[in-house]
């Protein structure tokens, strides 16, 4: 690709604003919105909510997990999910999570990333806990396509303080030597790099230093798993401006209706974008 991912995102979110819309076809919301359990209820959530929402954001963040459940047929759903946000302009973050070493992390790579893959997305969540190092076949993978990655460092589920909490020998955390790792990868880029990291938007205040990073931060925990908007300027501080919230069934719970699906996508980046201003203007 000819432009960066740190460029196309900055763009989308300039154009579009931050919040990052996961499309997560839980059992319990396909049920919710009266659709059938099997692969045609994932196909019409899915798509039903990929179309209505879509063009209204700048990052769609399908739940890899919930379509590989349904095999073959749910993985060809993705396929489609990914088709329509493209077409709307939308960047798509693939949250897959993976983490691997050697060939392996290089096969997922490519799986995601690669031009012409089938199921190719813009960026893909990636787990750095066999090392950040392990990391070198998608970071590489990654700059060559123009594609970006987001690394997880504190993320919002409580199980896992005890690890990234953790202290390091030169007395920092797990999670805050991630970040740091990332920012070295970013350091130089403009407007920002390419490898983004996963914080929680419920974690304490304080807990991690941001200001080096020079890439995006994609914050779970928004909505339905606690965490406002102020909290977010709490958090994140003078780094929101990086930031992507992240928000899945709190906007999901509103179909199957697409206007409907819609409004609360407007109603929470209305929320977001009062946030940012009141940190911009000091209040």
């Amino acid at each position: 690709m000819s432009e960066s991912f740190g460029k196309r995102l900055a763009e989308a979110v300039s154009a579009r604003g931050p919040l990052c819309a996961g499309i997560d076809p839980h059992p319990a919301l396909i049920e919710a919105w009266g659709l059938p359990a099997g692969s045609s209820g994932l196909e019409r959530f899915a798509l039903g909510a990929t179309e209505a929402i879509a063009g209204e954001v700048s990052v769609l963040k399908p739940q890899s997990a919930f379509f590989e459940a349904f095999g073959a047929p749910g993985i060809a759903v993705l396929e489609r999910v990914i088709g329509l946000a493209k077409d709307a302009g939308t960047l798509v973050l693939l949250d897959v999570k993976r983490g691997d070493i050697g060939s392996t992390m290089a096969a997922y790579t490519a799986a995601y990333l690669a031009d012409g893959a089938a199921v190719e997305a813009d960026a893909i969540t990636v787990s750095p806990y066999l090392g950040f190092g392990s990391l070198a076949p998608a970071l590489d993978a990654a700059a060559a396509a123009g594609k970006g990655l987001f690394v997880l460092a504190r993320t919002s589920n409580p199980e896992a303080q005890g690890l990234q909490n953790a202290l390091l020998g030169n007395g920092k955390t797990v999670a805050q030597g991630i970040v740091d790792a990332a920012a070295e990868v970013n350091a130089g880029a403009e407007p920002y790099g390419a490898v983004g990291v996963v914080v929680g938007a419920t974690i304490g205040v304080g807990e991690l230093d941001l200001s080096t990073l020079n890439g995006p931060i994609l914050a779970p925990g928004f909505g339905a798993q606690g965490a406002t908007a102020a909290d977010l300027r709490k958090v994140f501080g003078a780094a929101l401006d990086g930031v992507l919230p992240a928000s899945s069934r709190d906007i999901l719970k509103h179909g199957p209706d697409a206007d409907a699906l819609r409004a609360a996508v407007k109603r929470t980046r209305m929320s977001l974008a009062l946030t940012v201003d009141s940190l911009e203007n000091g209040q």
